[in-house]
């Protein structure tokens, strides 16, 4: 959320071009944006092969909120903790948030109602990137420390994405080695642009060339997302600034550069990828035909299978689109926990994908399990 968060020898049909006719069949008949009915009971699904597990759920811990608390106001940003829950501050106004993002009992009912296992903590908006190196370091040793201890209270239901101080590369690299070497530590969260700076940006070169080279996994989640005063109204900032800007930081990180010189960077791209697997035949026209595009060696669409994905996409067809695209190996179940943005069932949303047992096994956990070391 952003903060104001077959075989052609022989004629026979790919499943790719099955999932295709599919979504244009669809389409034709005006059913193009069905939504997932997550109030249907889930369909009888053997999941005792692999746990169900969520790669986008946030965590906002008490320590964290305290720091924010005393020392995020002389920058406008803080924090209230209530009795039903916490309210963040910051330039643009206050939001308030549910107790259910602070304590991790409430948080362990709702996983065991939608049958989630395990899931992978993370910060969200407003991040951590407002404050200054001092600051900004010490936030995330808060929020990072706080999601460790979860994990270490609840090994088997937790693991961490922690958070680093960009802005402040010999910082986060510090941190980074920190974080490393503590059970827990599964992967490393960062926002799709970082202060307005994206991710192919030189200073955050040392610190993907680390994170990379732990063999780490990023996940990214949109922010300060981009539109300004046209944004504002309806919640667009989120209901298309985030897709877009997810987006956006995808195709920095393929014409920047960033996967070429670290092919085996794993980077989990949220909202289903948001419009890139839409736009990606009109980026790859681009690339033939632009010559700003053209210094890449291959199309843009190629480093599709290169990215993860998760689920939230709202939307069966679209999901099924982004399986047909890039492979059900490469998409995890998401829930946003807990935003209204989010699933309620996300499991029920993997039940409902038109897809044989085995990739709904891989959707449910198993590349989680992989990418996240469970």
């Amino acid at each position: 959320m952003r903060f104001d968060i077959g075989c052609p020898c022989c004629g026979a049909l790919s499943r790719r071009n099955v999932l295709r006719a599919s979504l244009a069949t669809a389409v034709a008949a005006g059913v193009g944006t069905r939504t997932f009915a997550q109030a249907a009971a889930p369909a009888a699904v053997d999941r005792k092969a692999v746990p169900a597990i969520d790669v986008h759920a946030h965590y906002f811990p008490r320590s964290f909120l305290e720091l924010m608390a005393s020392d995020g106001g002389r920058l406008n940003y803080g924090a209230e903790i209530t009795e039903a829950g916490f309210i963040l501050k910051s330039p643009t106004g206050s939001v308030a948030q549910p107790k259910k993002f602070i304590d991790l009992d409430l948080r362990l009912a709702d996983m065991d109602a939608q049958g989630i296992a395990v899931q992978a903590l993370s910060l969200t908006a407003p991040m951590i990137y407002w404050a200054d190196a001092d600051l900004s370091h010490r936030l995330a040793t808060a929020w990072n420390d706080a999601a460790i201890a979860a994990h270490r209270a609840h090994p088997d239901r937790f693991v961490v994405l922690a958070t680093l101080p960009l802005l402040a590369p010999d910082r986060a690299v510090d941190e980074l080695n920190r974080v490393s070497r503590i059970p827990g530590v599964r992967g490393i969260y960062v926002g799709t642009n970082i202060d307005n700076r994206d991710l192919d940006d030189p200073l955050f070169a040392p610190v993907l060339a680390r994170i990379a080279e732990l063999e780490l996994p990023i996940f990214l989640h949109p922010l300060q997302t981009v539109g300004g005063r046209r944004m504002q109204s309806y919640y667009l900032s989120n209901l298309i600034g985030n897709p877009v800007d997810t987006a956006i930081a995808a195709c920095h990180l393929i014409f920047g550069g960033v996967l070429d010189r670290h092919p085996n960077l794993q980077v989990t791209l949220p909202h289903a990828g948001g419009v890139l697997p839409i736009l990606i035949g009109r980026i790859d026209r681009g690339w033939r035909v632009r010559p700003e595009a053209r210094h890449l060696a291959r199309a843009p669409g190629s480093y599709l299978r290169q990215f993860t994905y998760d689920t939230i996409a709202h939307s069966k067809p679209i999901l099924q689109f982004v399986i047909s695209q890039v492979g059900a190996d490469r998409v995890m179940i998401g829930s946003d926990y807990c935003f209204d943005m989010g699933y309620e069932r996300p499991v029920a949303v993997v039940d409902e994908l038109d897809v044989g047992a085995d990739e709904r096994q891989l959707i449910l956990g198993g590349t989680a399990a992989k990418i996240l070391k469970i």
